[in-house]
């Protein structure tokens, strides 16, 4: 599971991005509903949940539109049903994608995604496919400039659930098991450790892939295009930058 803090720099930029053209919003709804799917709808049982209706908060995010996200994930929505899915994919050069959501109209979503898939010369697969390679983590990302001790940033998070401790490219990231996230979270924040470039259960595959920069850039046009889907609240993929692509990448803006 190599390539974590040079990918989360990658997410990182990609979310002040979309920051920029106004998708905090829709981002944070399809967290608030994917935590809500997976541990339900009850802040006091579901931490996950609780972290991202928080951050939801202090983005100004309407209660409405939080309330509405966690309704939607509990099929607590009157008047509509909808429908968990997983997709299974290959980009563009055989990287792995594996996508989660919920859709009233499964024939659009299939459809829609396909298409993206398609338009950047990969394809829908078989159940079971890539899933096998994806386990679920916990992942927080520091900045490096953050940080006065690496030791000690070390020590807190070996001792509270901590399973790997990675430094590069200017950004620690710190990997725990899922239900050791909310606890190393707490014990990092009690240590002075806030300013989290992210923080999230999310899944990581065992092996990544390091296309050449136009196979690369497909690959990222299609997380795009499945990102901005509203039906697609979670892309995983083993896609990994090289330096000179991600440095590429970067200047393309």
């Amino acid at each position: 599971m190599a390539g974590h803090s040079k990918w989360a720099n990658i997410k990182h930029k990609k979310a002040a991005q979309d920051a920029k053209r106004g998708k905090v919003f829709s981002r944070l709804s399809k967290k608030i509903s994917s935590a809500a799917r997976r541990g339900g709808g009850d802040l006091d049982t579901n931490n996950e949940l609780r972290l991202w209706v928080q951050k939801a908060k202090a983005a100004n995010m309407p209660n409405d539109n939080i309330d509405r996200a966690i309704l939607k994930a509990t099929g607590q929505l009157e008047g509509v049903t909808y429908t968990d899915f997983t997709y299974e994919g290959y980009g563009p050069g055989g990287v792995a994608f594996l996508l989660e959501g919920s859709t009233d109209n499964k024939n659009r979503t299939v459809a829609n995604i396909r298409h993206f898939f398609s338009k950047q010369g990969g394809n829908l697969g078989e159940n079971g496919c890539v899933a096998w390679m994806f386990h679920d983590k916990g992942i927080i990302s520091i900045e490096q400039e953050q940080v006065d001790n690496n030791d000690a940033l070390m020590e807190v998070a070996l001792e509270n659930g901590a399973e790997d401790f990675e430094v590069e490219d200017g950004v620690i990231t710190i990997t725990s098991g899922p239900d050791d996230f909310m606890t190393l979270r707490d014990a990092l924040n009690a240590a002075g450790y806030e300013d989290f470039l992210s923080d999230e259960i999310t899944k990581v595959a065992e092996t990544d892939l390091s296309p050449d920069l136009a196979t690369a850039r497909r690959n990222m046009k299609l997380i795009d295009l499945l990102e901005e889907d509203d039906d697609v609240e979670n892309v995983y993929h083993n896609l990994e930058l090289s330096d000179d692509v991600a440095e590429a990448l970067e200047a393309e803006g």
